[in-house]
């Protein structure tokens, strides 16, 4: 009986579809008005009232002011730029440069090819991946000590 229980504690333990035990959700009670909650809606309503009746002018000054602070915000946005990656304007410079001009030329001639066999037999039987990645790694390569230098 013993090595009976372990196992079925183990598989009930086990699967996730075992049976869940769920309490039903607790039933609302309807709200009792009391003289307590009486009052304290009275206070309320007598405390919105009395700030509808202050002068108008005092709430133009704030609003002044947070116009203002919102201008400055916006000022100090404009001067705080996003900083520029170097590492991309050094890879386009390296891809333009005499070191990685076979591979660019590789790169082009393929999609030259691809894009021609696209519109004349309905659908090119090769792709670039190869070429650009070729391209890719002689740019990666080039620009890679001159981005060292400059973070440096």
């Amino acid at each position: 009986m013993g090595f009976w229980d372990t196992i079925t504690d183990l598989v009930e333990a086990a699967t996730p579809w075992a049976t869940a035990d769920a309490e039903a959700p607790a039933q609302e009670l309807p709200e009792e008005t009391t003289a307590e909650s009486t009052k304290e809606e009275a206070s309320t309503e007598a405390e919105t009232a009395a700030a509808a009746e202050e002068p108008a002018a005092e709430e133009e000054e704030p609003a002044a002011e947070e116009q203002e602070e919102e201008e400055e915000e916006e000022e100090e946005e404009e001067e705080e730029e996003e900083p520029v990656d170097p590492k991309e304007q050094l890879e386009e410079d390296c891809r333009n440069s005499k070191q990685c001009s076979p591979a660019k030329h590789h790169f082009d001639e393929c999609v030259e090819r691809v894009t021609a066999a696209e519109s004349s037999e309905g659908g090119a039987k090769e792709d670039c991946v190869e070429e650009f990645f070729h391209l890719a790694h002689c740019a990666t390569e080039c620009a890679a000590p001159k981005l060292w230098s400059i973070l440096k």
